[in-house]
């Protein structure tokens, strides 16, 4: 797995941060995960908009280590969108299909940022992707399980998984991914639980239509560009 650049992210789609967060700062985060859904009720694996919901993530969709790498990626204009936790446990085991994250919002492409709260591993349902898929759009024409999600996935047989690679990585690691970057998860057959943290940018110089879902929106750095939408 390369070391994000910007290189590295436009041939890929993806690069890896080795220790993005301090594994005390994941504690934290999971600590807080486990309130609100304790408060808010299970989302079958998936809690949407936690800086929403909680002053601890408001405050980490600004957080220097990685508005720096996004920098690096966009440039000084950086949006924050939204956030949310996924997580897999003896109930919720089944992996993640294949899909691009792009057609879920469409307008102006987008970079998420997959964190690692848990050791994630093959056996724990540590993510796969397909290098250099970020291109194109594919066709999303599979069916969604019953509870599993996922409207927009691929067939199993659309992708060649002999050309994936799996990403196993350590508590407070990062992968930065395009929205078009195709992707997936392995399930979970450790028998503990997997909690991951994504949260999701835009080049706020970039025009891009506004979205209602994105109630927690926030220009996290700038420059003399400023906000542009549409």
């Amino acid at each position: 797995m390369e070391t994000l650049t910007r290189e590295v992210f436009e041939r890929e789609g993806f690069g890896f941060v080795p220790g993005l967060f301090t594994e005390a700062e994941c504690a934290a985060m999971k600590a807080e995960i486990l309130r609100l859904v304790a408060e808010k009720g299970d989302h079958a694996g998936v809690f949407v908009g936690l800086a929403a919901h909680s002053p601890l993530f408001a405050e980490l969709r600004s957080h220097p280590r990685l508005l720096d790498a996004l920098e690096t990626l966009y440039g000084p204009d950086i949006e924050f969108l939204s956030d949310k936790i996924v997580y897999k446990s003896r109930d919720k085991d089944f992996g993640s299909p294949w899909h691009q994250d792009w057609p879920y919002w469409e307008g102006a492409h987008k970079i998420s940022v997959w964190v690692a709260l848990d050791p994630a591993t093959p056996e724990s349902g540590c993510l796969k992707v397909l290098p250099g898929s970020h291109k194109n759009v594919a066709t999303h024409d599979g069916e969604a399980a019953p509870g599993e999600g996922f409207g927009h996935r691929l067939r199993p047989d659309a992708v060649d998984e002999s050309k994936a690679i799996t990403l196993p990585c350590a508590i407070g690691d990062a992968i930065f991914f395009h929205d078009l970057l195709l992707h997936a998860s392995h399930p979970n057959r450790s028998g503990a639980d997997r909690y991951a943290f994504i949260t999701t940018y835009r080049n706020a110089a970039e025009p891009d239509r506004q979205y209602a879902w994105a109630v927690a929106a926030k220009i996290v750095r700038a420059s003399t560009a400023g906000k542009s939408t549409q």
